[in-house]
């Protein structure tokens, strides 16, 4: 049977979308095994004087729980 875990995760960027969901997906893949995929759940940008300065994404991101962790 397979197991698969949700984590919510936030990540910024200057550039764009794009970059930060790259950003946030290389972060969490260096502490997370068996990441799966991901669903963009929020994008929100910052705004200085009148020009958008940052790109924030919220993801929902799938791993598969290997068979031998315990769960408890």
């Amino acid at each position: 049977m397979t197991i698969a875990k949700n984590i919510e995760v936030s990540s910024t960027s200057e550039t764009s979308f794009e970059d930060a969901i790259q950003k946030g997906v290389a972060r969490i893949a260096k502490t997370v095994n068996n990441v799966q995929g991901a669903w963009v759940k929020e994008q929100k940008v910052g705004i200085t004087d009148g020009n958008i300065n940052k790109y924030h994404v919220i993801m929902i991101v799938s791993f598969v729980i290997n068979e031998d962790t315990d769960l408890s």
